[in-house]
């Protein structure tokens, strides 16, 4: 059996310092107003100004080319500003998609000209992305899809369906993965592409999924006859499954797997301190320990996408044990505190018990499901 080995990352001294100077602009900008803090802010905390000024501190697209607006700082640097912004539930939803992996796709992927086009905007935080993949009639099996682009002149046509679309109403494009070649019943995965379609182009129309909560973040999108020009092609044509799996890794490996319900966690250590309540204290501190296990995991991970390594396996894993421990943070404080959690009360526990309760069924599905990631790690790890 394969070995999965990831390196212990600890900070320098520049980093701490760096960290502290985050944490300090977050926390002056909260007092400020200009934010309210809340549980699973990456995906429903749309705040388009907040990510200008986000874009405007450099900390959006940090790990890339300054040619491309980028600031060239690592990854781990990347990985501070992320977990601080997680930390203190910042609405960083509007860029979190065109930050954490559309970019990295046309960095690796794109042509000059979508770089050029399409980066600047992405870290000035005034272009947004949503990833179209999965469908309706596909499932969890991917490689089962059936929407399809045409070749035309100038470009193609493309018609089909994608839902769970995360901020589809928000963007302002999305990066389909479709079959621009008919199936091979011998390789299911050939003959798939990645388009960019305008996600204003006609034809382009979005149906929100609404959450428990009443909020709307999850879509359906449906593309009739729309025209994509030839240039909106990511890399080769046929290329698009391996290009789409490349994706996956930037999407699973982050604190964001770990962290959507930190603000919680928080609170409720706050409250058993306040309580003197020494069994609620063994029970939070346990939740405290695992999340110091998959962030070490996690860190890892970033310090391998540095080196330019594959991460597909360790990425799997976090995805899988982080949505699993962010839901138990939910849990584990629903029976340590006794309340009535309210995504209107005036209580900051109350509210955060709401908005974690009401948005983890969503945990397991986004990133891919649970059955999908355990069965992409065993097949890794039993791997010759």
């Amino acid at each position: 059996m394969n070995k999965l080995e990831l390196p212990v990352v600890e900070f320098t001294t520049e980093q701490m310092e760096f960290r502290k100077e985050v944490r300090t602009f977050l926390e002056n900008e909260r007092a400020k107003g200009t934010f309210e803090s809340k549980c699973d802010s990456w995906l429903s905390g749309y705040d388009t100004e907040f990510s200008k000024k986000i874009g405007s501190k450099g900390w959006i697209g940090m790990t890339w080319p300054r040619k491309y607006g980028g600031s060239e700082k690592s990854a781990i640097e990347r990985y501070i500003v992320i977990e601080e912004l997680l930390a203190i539930g910042a609405p960083v939803a509007a860029h979190w998609f065109a930050d954490r992996q559309t970019g990295p796709l046309f960095l690796r992927f794109g042509t000059e000209k979508q770089k050029q086009f399409f980066l600047p905007k992405i870290t000035e935080g005034s272009c947004y992305f949503s990833i179209g993949l999965s469908e309706p009639n596909s499932g969890s099996d991917l490689a089962s899809i059936s929407s399809k682009a045409e070749k035309t002149e100038g470009g193609w046509i493309l018609n089909g369906a994608k839902t769970w679309t995360s901020g589809a109403q928000h963007s302002h494009y999305m990066v389909v993965l479709c079959r621009t070649s008919p199936k091979d019943t011998n390789n299911r995965h050939d003959g798939m592409s990645q388009l960019i379609v305008d996600l204003k182009s006609p034809g382009v129309s979005i149906r929100p999924i609404q959450f428990l909560t009443g909020e709307e973040h999850f879509n359906e999108v449906f593309f009739e006859n729309v025209f994509v020009p030839e240039g909106n092609l990511v890399g080769k044509e046929g290329n698009g499954w391996k290009q789409s799996m490349a994706e996956l890794a930037y999407e699973r490996s982050g604190p964001e797997r770990i962290l959507s319900t930190y603000p919680l966690l928080e609170e409720l250590v706050k409250i058993v301190r306040e309580n003197k309540d020494i069994q609620g204290m063994k029970e939070a501190m346990k939740l405290v320990a695992r999340l110091n296990s998959y962030r070490l995991m996690s860190i890892g991970i970033a310090q391998y996408l540095e080196e330019g390594r594959d991460v597909a396996i360790a990425a799997a894993l976090v995805k899988d044990l982080g949505t699993k421990f962010e839901k138990s943070i939910a849990e584990t404080a629903r029976l340590i505190i006794s309340s009535t959690p309210s995504v209107h009360s005036v209580k900051q526990f109350e509210k955060y018990l709401a908005q974690s309760i009401l948005h983890s069924p969503g945990f397991t599905l986004r990133g891919g499901t649970t059955e999908i990631l355990r069965g992409i790690v065993t097949k890794g790890m039993i791997a010759g």
